[in-house]
This record gives C-alpha cells, sequence and structure tokens, in this order.
C-alpha cells in the first residue's frame, strides 16, 4: 500500500512538498528554504554582506565570523504573552508554533535566494533582522501574525519592531551571522547587547510596538508539527541561556571564554538532542491536537481538512519508509531523518548562548557549575531548565531535496523556563548591581 501512494505521488504533476506535506507551489520570496527561488533580486536586498557560520563551536562567539548591523536596519521582535498560563494548560506545543510562524513568514517577507533573512526562533518567540527599506512590510507581517495567532490559536503574540539606530545611540551593537546548515539551509545569529535590548524594549515601551491587523502570511503554509517529544538519549534535555553582563568587547570575551568552557565538558556531537538522526522514530500518525496547529494555517474547511489529510499520508509514509529501511519511491526517510538532525536549530546565540543539549546527569551538573562560577565572577548571568524530551517544529520547503529546518525546544517550555529563571536574577541584580552593571530594560526617552 504504502509503494502504491509513493508511486501515485511521484507521477502526481503537482510539486512534491505540496502533494506531501500541503505546501503552497505559488512562487514567493523564501530565504530558509527557497522551494521556488525568485527569478529576480529582491528590491530591498541588502548590500552588508552577511558572513556565513558553517562550525558552530568554533565560530559561534569569535566576533570575527558577524557583521556589524548599521543604522537603517531595524530588530523585529515577537514573544508570546501569558506563556506560564499555556505551559500550564498543556499548550506548550502551540507556543513553539507560534514561534516557528514568525521565522516562516519573515523568512518568506524579508529575504531571497541570494539574500536570506536573519531570522531564530527563541521556544516562546522569535527575532529577526530587517535590511533597510524594508520594515513597512515587516511591520504588516508582524501584526498579521499576531492576528492569526489571537484568531486561529487563541495565543496572544506581542510584535514590535526596534531600530538598530536607536539601540546604537544608547550604546548597543547589534552584530549578525547566518548559522549555514548547508543545501541553501541558513537561520539567523547575533551576537551583542542589541537583540537583547531590543526584546526588553518592545516588552517595556508602546512605542516600539505592533498592533495586531489582519493581513496575508506567506510562508506559514511551510510550518508542521508532527513530531512527539523525542526522549532524552543520554538522560536529560538542558535548555541554558546565558547572556554577558558587560557590553561592548569586554561582555563578548567573556561569552567566548564561557563557550570554550563549557565545549571542554561536552562535545557538540555528543550532546546534539537527535545525534546524527539515529534518535529519531517518525510518528506513524501526527496526533490530532498537533495535526490541528498545521491545519490552521489555511484558511477555510476544506483547505483544513486537506492538510489533516495530507499529514497523515506524509507521515505514514515517512514511517513506512523508515521500517523497511529504504526508500518508498522519493520518500527516504533515513536520508530525512539524517537531515533533520543536521538542520536542527539547537544551537544558537541571540546576544547570548542559547543550547538545547542532551546530556548525562553528571554533564548537566559540570554545565551548570561552570555556568554558576562565571556568574560569581560577574561575566554572564544565566538560566537553565531541564526536561526529559525535546520537541521540534519543522519548517519544510523541499522535503525530496532537504530544504527543511527544524526548531528544538525542551519539553515543557524548556528555553522559556530557563528565560524566566535568568530574569529573576536579573531583577536580582538591579537591585543589588554587581561589576558591570545588569543589561538595561528600559528605552530611552
Amino acid at each position: 500500500m504504502a509503494t502504491r501512494l509513493a508511486r501515485h505521488l511521484q507521477l502526481t504533476k503537482k510539486p512534491f512538498c505540496e502533494r506531501l506535506f500541503g505546501v503552497s507551489p505559488a512562487p514567493s520570496r523564501a530565504t530558509l528554504l527557497c522551494l521556488h527561488p525568485a527569478p529576480e533580486p529582491h528590491p530591498l536586498m541588502p548590500t552588508l554582506p552577511i558572513p556565513r557560520i558553517t562550525d558552530f563551536p568554533t565560530q559561534a562567539s569569535d566576533p570575527a565570523s558577524y557583521a556589524e548591523l548599521p543604522d537603517g536596519w531595524s530588530m523585529a521582535v515577537a514573544d508570546v504573552v501569558g506563556s506560564t498560563v499555556l505551559a500550564t494548560q498543556g499548550r506548550d506545543r502551540a507556543v513553539n508554533f507560534v514561534a516557528g510562524s514568525v521565522v516562516a513568514v519573515l523568512s518568506d517577507v524579508l529575504g531571497t535566494a541570494e539574500a536570506p533573512a536573519l531570522c531564530q526562533f527563541g521556544g516562546d518567540g522569535a527575532v529577526a533582522a530587517v535590511p533597510p527599506g524594508a520594515e513597512e512590510g515587516a511591520r504588516r507581517a508582524l501584526g498579521a501574525l499576531a492576528h492569526w495567532a489571537e484568531a486561529s490559536l487563541g495565543v496572544s503574540l506581542r510584535v514590535g519592531l526596534v531600530p538598530v539606530a536607536a539601540l546604537r545611540a544608547e550604546g548597543y551593537a547589534t552584530l549578525a551571522a547566518l548559522h549555514d546548515f548547508g543545501g541553501g539551509n541558513v537561520l539567523g545569529l547575533f551576537l551583542g547587547h542589541g537583540p537583547i535590548i531590543a526584546e526588553d524594549w518592545v516588552k517595556a515601551d508602546p512605542r516600539w510596538s505592533i498592533p495586531p491587523a489582519e493581513g496575508p502570511l506567506p510562508g506559514l503554509e511551510g510550518l508542521s508539527c508532527r513530531w512527539e517529544p523525542v526522549t532524552a538519549r543520554r538522560g536529560v534535555v538542558l535548555c541554558m541561556i546565558a547572556d554577558p553582563v558587560a557590553s561592548g568587547p569586554a561582555g563578548l570575551a567573556a561569552l567566548a571564554g564561557l563557550h570554550a568552557r563549557l565545549g571542554a565538558v561536552v562535545a557538540a556531537d555528543l550532546s546534539a538532542p537527535f545525534g546524527q538522526g539515529e534518535a529519531l522514530a517518525p510518528p506513524v500518525a501526527p496526533r490530532w491536537s498537533l495535526a490541528g496547529l498545521e491545519a490552521a494555517t489555511r484558511r477555510g474547511l476544506g483547505a483544513r481538512v486537506a492538510s489533516r489529510l495530507w499529514g497523515l499520508v506524509g507521515s505514514a509514509l515517512i514511517h513506512a519508509s523508515w521500517r523497511l529501511g529504504r526508500p518508498l519511491g522519493m520518500v527516504d526517510a533515513r536520508r530525512y531523518l539524517r537531515a533533520v538532525a543536521r538542520q536542527s536549530d539547537h544551537s544558537k546565540q541571540n546576544g547570548g548562548l542559547r543550547l538545547v543539549l542532551d546530556l548525562t546527569p553528571a554533564e548537566a551538573d559540570a554545565i551548570e557549575a561552570v555556568l554558576a562560577e562565571a556568574e560569581a565572577s560577574g561575566a554572564i548571568i544565566s538560566g537553565t531548565a531541564r526536561s526529559e524530551a525535546a520537541t521540534m517544529t519543522c519548517l519544510v520547503g523541499d522535503f525530496s531535496s532537504d530544504r527543511h529546518v527544524h526548531f528544538v525546544d525542551g519539553s515543557g517550555l524548556g528555553f522559556w523556563r530557563a528565560a524566566s529563571a535568568l530574569k529573576a536574577k536579573r531583577a536580582i541584580s538591579t537591585a543589588n548591581p554587581v561589576q558591570g552593571g545588569p543589561v538595561p530594560v528600559t528605552s530611552p526617552s
């Protein structure tokens, strides 16, 4: 049966990813996945060359691997409001899905095949760098995302846009690079206090916020959430966030030193949540509630029913190929799982390190001890959260040519819990400043 289905899909004239995943065949200016690369350069293509990072452990904390964003750029910020309540309701996957939707849409709106967008998933939110001239498009997309999240999923999404010039005027730099996973799959990485401050300003000052407004959401159709949580292979999944206290070169040096010390505890390839793909077992069918998240990206009852049906077909084919250990038509599950592991965003920089690590309990203790020592010296401020599993939200452009990336979090909103722990420490530091001072949260008047 699975072989007949695979042959039928292979012979159908529609693009493969639409047949299997329900992705729209309409051309777009997608940046991450470039399912249908734009024939003409984006009129807003930035002239600033953005470096690419291919080896996260050795390059991601080196300022020389980044370009500083000049005036004219902006930072787009989105975060889910009320994550505490949603987490207690068991809606953590909806929170991750909404955060992933921001990356999906802004990647399409802001970039091209030649100049991919600088977007990053953050568990319960996302950030993106907006090039000069693209502010209005980003503003419309953010407003539409906030409207869709509330209307379709009952999730309140706070969105905003902060000019890099305003951040620079207060002494906060924003350095940017592309994390290049290969095959045209990229996501944004950021150094400097600029991204951290931009997020604080959007939360604290309504002048930077954007109201919800109904509008088009290009790129949203590529988002999916079919995987069950992936149980820790080695004992525990640790989400950690570490931000430098000092700004400028001193803070960047502290972050680089911390990164090196963490790498001495456990090798990056060993702590990757999905290993080389061997830890992944594709589901026979997506859970009904997860399929409902994907269906919410479609307009109209018919499109939503079709999304659920194709989700069932696609999942069944991948599972059958995995079980049989061989391709079924164009569906090669083993190759896909290797690509999923390779193209997952479990290691990020957003002003500081954001990592999802699969560790032994002893390694998790050692990581937290390194963080505690660095905090005691006044170099960094951090937050951690432990989970039993990692969760994954997927952005799929072209399954057959490995054009897909995957957003990783700890189960039970691990990144949000780690961020909450960091913010609690920051509040204490504000009352009792350490050397270098805490990161300010107020925007200029």
